[in-house]
């Protein structure tokens, strides 16, 4: 967004590196992955934002219906976390390129090879079908 490059980050920089996660799917539901996902997330220093259209408080943090709503307030996120069904994660991915978003990540199960091409066509990183918690555990500290 600053008009450098962004040369594409790797899976243990974004995890060291990224601070304010949009996360896309997340409502108050204890039994979703989501829900634990982002509690992981918010434990290691992350600043998680709930992305459902109830726009609920999660872990403490006030809900957004959108994306967009969400930028308004926090600024462009560094990531957007997919937790969505396929179908919708080309949606929520142009939604995460147009709030200026660095990085698209598609949690585990979540797979759209065009979003991930229209995202690192805009020059985002994209990390498709892996879960943050299960890579931020293999990594060697």
């Amino acid at each position: 967004a600053t008009g450098r490059q962004i040369t594409a980050m790797q899976i243990p920089e974004i995890l060291k590196d990224t601070n304010l996660w949009f996360i896309v799917g997340l409502g108050n539901n204890p039994d979703r992955a989501a829900f634990g996902v982002s509690k992981f997330l918010q434990d290691h220093e992350k600043q998680i934002v709930p992305i459902y259209p109830r726009a609920e408080f999660v872990h403490g943090e006030q809900g957004f219906s959108s994306i967009e709503e969400a930028a308004k307030v926090w600024g462009p996120p560094e990531v957007v976390n997919l937790f969505v069904n396929s179908s919708r994660a080309g949606e929520f991915s142009d939604q995460g390129i147009a709030a200026g978003a660095q990085v698209i990540w598609m949690q585990l199960g979540v797979v759209d090879e065009q979003a991930a091409i229209r995202a690192r066509d805009a020059g985002l990183t994209v990390v498709m079908d892996k879960c943050p918690v299960i890579e931020w555990r293999s990594l060697k500290n």
